[in-house]
């Protein structure tokens, strides 16, 4: 009781604007103060977590709280906040790459409880005691982080699935389910990666220009720069997306790649679940009259459900378009190719990710094998094609086949003469 009355004490005293936090640096006291304020009822346990949290772990209790979304400063317990602290901090002790970073990176994308807006789970202590034994043996950041990215699926037993409950999954919930989105996923893999001291974050765009979808990943900080990887990974700075990516329109928000940042940055993260917030400002005029209809239908909905978005997020665009014009240097198209994108379904009627069949694909011109590859399997991202390389105006024949599900088809196919063109084969024609 008496400790309880004390506490309510220091909450009075705070909101009053006169408080004093014992071990936390000055610049952070007003800030501690709004936050008690906007906590209400909750605030006993925000100062709970300030006062029992180890001395030199009280700055970065102090950031967490400081720069807390409302709706976890109303409901987030100390219990919570002091293990997501301690095993953050054992992180930073423990791995050389941690014990690196200056603090600026350690609170903002190490830190962290959470990505975006998904469930808060106490997800720390379980993810370090899964994946600090791959990555205890490691001296450098890079090793750590494939060490993570390469056994994460077979160690949470998640894969991608457009059926799962929510886009937004927490990693309990996509444990649970055994199935995420891209969005999913990423949190699955950034918390992965923040249990053992690697910065991560999310970062991803509300639509591509092509209007195909969306798409979320992760980055880590490595060598002072921020690089992407993905949850089913290839190498840093290379996926599937980039391209879509490079190809980014920075006059429309719609259309930018954005980045998570836990403290503000004064403009929000409009992918995954917070682009209904972007909608609302977007003049769909501009917008192609083919997709308008869509738009006004998510504006109107906004409208009638009005929230006030919390993730803030950086505008990276132009980092992404600068990586595809790099990594197209030594690839560019000759004048008279087109980049040819194919998916093959079981059946017209069905195109989901459960309908995709990952096949072997070989691209005929009479006799002459000109290319081959594997479309995408069911667990791949719903935006991910089989890229080749054809010429424009030019008829080929493309060879579908899968041997373990007894599947040989043929079909026919005519280039255009745009730069990219879209081929959906199906079994069931």
């Amino acid at each position: 009781m008496y400790r309880l009355l004390f506490l309510f004490s220091i909450v009075l005293i705070s909101w009053g604007g006169h408080s004093t936090y014992k071990g936390v640096p000055k610049h952070y006291h007003s800030l501690l103060d709004s936050a008690m304020v906007r906590a209400g009822d909750n605030a006993s346990e925000l100062l709970k977590a300030l006062e029992e949290t180890e001395k030199s772990r009280k700055e970065g209790m102090a950031f967490l709280i400081s720069f807390m979304p409302e709706r976890d400063l109303t409901s987030l317990t100390a219990d919570f906040l002091l293990e997501n602290v301690e095993y953050a901090y054992l992180a930073r002790d423990q791995y050389p790459w941690c014990a690196a970073l200056p603090d600026s990176i350690f609170f903002n994308e190490v830190l962290p409880y959470a990505n975006i807006t998904e469930t808060r789970d106490p997800w720390r202590k379980d993810f370090y005691e899964r994946f600090s034994k791959y990555v205890k043996d490691k001296d450098h950041i890079i090793d750590a982080i494939f060490a993570i990215a390469d056994t994460i699926k077979d160690e949470v037993q998640v894969e991608y699935n457009t059926k799962r409950s929510k886009v937004d999954s927490s990693p309990k919930e996509a444990m649970a389910e055994h199935m995420a989105t891209c969005t999913g996923l990423s949190i699955l893999l950034s918390d992965a990666f923040r249990s053992v001291g690697i910065p991560s974050r999310l970062a991803g765009t509300a639509m591509w220009t092509n209007f195909k979808g969306n798409h979320t990943w992760s980055e880590v900080w490595v060598d002072e720069k921020w690089q992407f990887i993905e949850y089913y990974p290839d190498s840093l700075n290379k996926s599937w997306f980039l391209a879509d990516a490079g190809k980014a329109d920075p006059k429309n928000p719609l259309h930018w790649i954005y980045a998570v940042s836990y403290k503000p940055t004064g403009q929000y993260y409009y992918a995954g679940v917070s682009t209904m917030h972007l909608v609302e400002q977007l003049d769909l005029n501009l917008f192609p009259e083919a997709f308008r209809s869509r738009y006004e239908r998510m504006k109107q909905f906004a409208k009638e459900n009005p929230e006030e978005p919390y993730v803030w997020g950086h505008n990276v665009t132009q980092r992404y378009m600068d990586l595809y014009r790099s990594s197209l240097e030594n690839t560019r198209l000759a004048g008279d190719e087109i980049m040819a994108n194919f998916v093959v379904f079981e059946n017209e009627e069905s195109q989901g990710s459960g309908s995709r069949v990952s096949c072997r694909i070989d691209i005929m011109q009479g006799d002459k094998n000109i290319d081959f590859g594997y479309s995408p399997r069911t667990t791949d991202d719903m935006n991910d094609f089989l890229k080749m390389r054809l010429k424009k105006g030019s008829s080929y024949r493309v060879k579908v086949s899968n041997p373990e599900l007894q599947i040989e088809r043929e079909y026919p196919i005519d280039t255009g003469t745009e730069d990219s063109q879209e081929f959906k084969l199906y079994l069931n024609k």
